[in-house]
């Protein structure tokens, strides 16, 4: 695989979302051979400065090969049994498959909070940004083992789509047994058009999605559909590409054959978006001179210039920050409760650990989670460079 002038060239953080049934066959089991694959792939992309986090499906579809359960639909607790023995062969077969290419694999559950709530989508957020940092391969499912159906993204593409938009991704690539988006469901009428790019997911996009295909998956293309709109709607470009051939990936940089899905924007500009205009606000932190110039620079803010808070705010809440004439200069997501951001107001980032006997972070918000008042007012306008140079 090349990165020389392929499609994927321009892409610094790519998702790589991969369908159960490309990885595991109903009766002999992982697809060692596919997976092997794709994981040089990963590595070459990666050796071209590259970061990659995969979405991998397939522990349930694997764990009941595993424990041979017969075709049909599995009970909830047959689910999560299956996915209790499937997530470990899953990871081991994803731990083996990176290490031939000396890369590390970090494996990743997550269950529909840890997206949605505020304060774990933080942690979550830290973690996997931590791994990307130590050169790790994430490799992220949902914790079938106890997520129910109340409380459970339901699919893969769905979760893959939160996960680019989490970590502000460029691109989602989703692997299926489709090579993309066709004007009708392929298999059942002959006519259908290919479409090679999508501007925009209008309500005539959505009509031409079928339904879910095998027992293996249960995603279908209207998910895809639906991970259309969480992922451009958060500025990630994302591409249906087909997964069935080795070396899936490389086959998609040369070609470029599939569907690509136009963001709506960057991603750090969708994200900054989300915090100053769809969440409410739970206190505010004033900020003197010094720090407010630093945050109109583009710096993050730190305790440091920090004069008082108010309010009752807990660590991944959205605060106001204000000025020394209790102007509103900025609004983002504290990484401090309020306590304990009262306690270390004013002081040297160094001396955290000291005051609140552990090792906190060293910003009390960071600048990728802090909203400017006049990107508030003029949304549209592009981030600073070295906000977008960070991914």
């Amino acid at each position: 695989m090349t990165r020389t002038g392929g499609v994927l060239a321009p892409h610094r953080r790519i998702v790589i979302k991969i369908g159960s049934s490309l990885l595991v066959d109903r009766a002999s089991g992982l697809k060692r051979d596919w997976l092997a694959s794709i994981a040089a792939d990963i590595a070459t992309l990666a050796s071209h400065g590259a970061q990659i986090l995969v979405v991998s499906s397939g522990a349930i579809a694997l764990g009941r090969s595993i424990l041979n359960r017969p075709a049909g639909t599995l009970k909830l607790e047959e689910s999560q049994a299956a996915a209790a023995c499937g997530q470990i062969a899953l990871a081991r077969a994803w731990s083996e498959a990176l290490a031939g290419h000396d890369l590390h694999a970090g494996q990743i559950l997550l269950t529909l909070g840890d997206t949605e709530e505020r304060r774990r989508y933080l942690n979550a957020r830290a973690t996997i940004t931590t791994l990307l940092k130590l050169g790790a391969i994430p490799v992220i499912n949902e914790n079938d083992t106890v997520a129910t159906t109340e409380i459970r993204y339901g699919d893969n593409d769905r979760l893959a789509a939160r996960v680019a938009s989490m970590m502000s991704a460029d691109l989602l690539i989703l692997l299926s047994d489709v090579d993309g988006l066709y004007t009708a469901p392929p298999e059942r009428d002959p006519d259908a058009e290919f479409i090679k790019r999508v501007p925009r997911i209008t309500r005539e996009i959505e009509a031409m999605a079928g339904s879910a295909g095998s027992e293996l998956s249960r995603g279908g293309m209207v998910t895809k559909i639906e991970a259309g709109k969480i992922a451009t709607g958060s500025g990630t470009a994302m591409v249906i590409a087909s997964g069935r051939e080795l070396n899936p990936v490389a086959t998609l940089d040369s070609s470029g054959h599939g569907t690509w899905f136009e963001p709506a924007g960057n991603p750090v500009t969708a994200r900054k978006k989300w915090i100053s205009g769809q969440l409410g606000t739970a206190g505010a932190i004033h900020v003197d001179a010094g720090a407010a110039r630093a945050l109109q620079a583009g710096k993050s803010l730190l305790p440091a210039g920090i004069t008082r808070v108010e309010g009752s705010f807990a660590r991944g809440d959205i605060v106001i920050v204000r000025d020394h004439d209790t102007a509103e200069i900025a609004r983002g997501i504290v990484a401090y409760d309020m306590a304990d951001a009262a306690r270390i107001a004013g002081c040297k980032s160094h001396r955290i650990a000291e005051i609140l006997g552990y090792e906190g972070r060293s910003e009390m918000i960071h600048r990728d989670d802090l909203v400017l008042h006049h990107d508030r007012r003029h949304a549209a306008r592009p981030e600073e460079k070295s906000l977008e140079e960070e991914h």
